[in-house]
């Protein structure tokens, strides 16, 4: 690499090569260092000491892969995966029609908001496969959410009833609310008491604790809420962001409980 700075310097070369060795010698020198601040020491080496032949097959072969330090590389605005993801998805069923493609397609759209459209697409997976575990417990999860929770129950019942612990329990939990939604609040709460024999989710404490309330126990919510407010310190950064809004209603309904 230095070999071209000392012709230039010594003057031995006309002024069209001189313009072309400043420019080789500036292309080096910008390879070797971003080798070096990208801790490619050895082609940094090489860079130094081969010069032009070893930059170029940097370029090519390390710093355009890497994206060339651009802070822009490998960025994606918000929604452009799930937008291929739903390409793809919509060629799959063109071409296969396959259950397991549209209960894909749907799950997108249910964490998209975009209820509609996934109860259309789980409906279409629930046509091709009935007894599908994860396409009947979604497809209950839509529906109750929705507000056709009377639709809704009988997939949540049939998943729940094979497998209590279905999607680490979420499902025991949507079932819950959604008996409590249609009045059935002992069948409700005998389901909230489930959940939380197998786990110790605070949407699932808050809201068994808020029946309680409606039946005036109101020493066992309490100790139900002041549990969750007291974990809430200690949940990681994560959990606390996820689970915010149950933290913040526990505290809500302990004060709502008289002091009687």
């Amino acid at each position: 690499m230095l070999s071209y700075f000392f012709e230039v310097l010594n003057g031995g070369l006309g002024i069209g090569g001189t313009i072309g060795a400043l420019l080789i010698f500036a292309f080096t020198a910008w390879m070797f260092v971003h080798a070096i601040r990208n801790g490619e020491y050895i082609w940094a080496a090489f860079i130094l000491f081969f010069s032009g032949l070893s930059a170029l097959l940097y370029f090519f072969l390390v710093y355009r892969a890497s994206g060339g330090g651009n802070p822009m590389a490998g960025f994606e605005l918000p929604g452009a995966a799930d937008r291929r993801q739903i390409k793809r998805l919509e060629a799959d069923i063109h071409h296969l029609d396959k259950a397991h493609h549209h209960q894909q397609l749907a799950d997108i759209y249910f964490s998209q908001g975009k209820l509609d459209q996934a109860e259309a697409s789980y409906r279409a997976a629930y046509e091709r496969d009935p007894k599908d575990e994860d396409i009947r417990a979604h497809l209950g999860n839509c529906l109750a959410r929705r507000g056709k929770e009377q639709e809704a129950l009988p997939l949540l019942e049939a998943v729940c009833a094979q497998n209590p612990k279905h999607d680490y329990g979420y499902t025991l939990m949507t079932l819950a609310e959604t008996q409590a939604g249609t009045g059935q609040v002992d069948a409700a709460m005998a389901t909230w008491r489930q959940v939380l024999s197998l786990y110790g989710y605070p949407r699932a404490r808050v809201q068994y604790a808020d029946l309680l309330i409606q039946r005036k126990e109101y020493a066992e919510a309490r100790k139900t809420l002041e549990e969750v407010v007291h974990d809430a310190p200690y949940a990681t950064k994560f959990q606390r962001k996820r689970e915010a809004v149950w933290f913040n209603r526990a505290k809500s309904s302990l004060r709502s409980i008289p002091n009687n």
